[in-house]
């Protein structure tokens, strides 16, 4: 398993114009210093919180700015939309009897976009 995902973890979206943060709400009863993710935690606006702008064609608010543009692309605010939990989850760690969300783990957005973690808001630090 990475680094277990908490609470202010960094996320990016291949569509996406910005970073957003992942918010996880103390429900699963884990901390790691802040509240510690599953693959559940992926609901938009209040797990996954929006990426600045989306440039994914498929979006319908893209789609009809671009042609009210005349076919150029014309990004537009984000409102990230997961189609399904993380994947895949830690294959060791469970919490909630749902699987730990780790670094490897990936969500799709319906528009077509890979969100993934970039710095999961938790390092292992080696006392020396």
């Amino acid at each position: 398993m990475g680094p277990q995902v908490c609470s202010g973890a960094t996320l990016m979206c291949s569509f996406g114009l910005a970073p957003a943060t992942l918010m996880v709400l103390p429900v699963h009863q884990v901390m790691a210093t802040v509240p510690a993710a599953n693959v559940g935690d992926g609901a938009p606006m209040m797990n996954i919180l929006p990426f600045g702008a989306c440039t994914s064609p498929a979006n319908p608010t893209v789609a009809a700015a671009t042609a009210a543009a005349l076919g150029v692309l014309t990004p537009m605010p984000c409102v990230p939309v997961p189609a399904g939990p993380w994947v895949p989850g830690s294959a060791k760690v469970m919490l909630k009897a749902l699987p730990a969300l780790d670094m490897t783990s990936k969500a799709i957005c319906a528009w077509g976009g890979v969100i993934q973690i970039i710095n999961p808001a938790q390092v292992k630090v080696v006392d020396g």
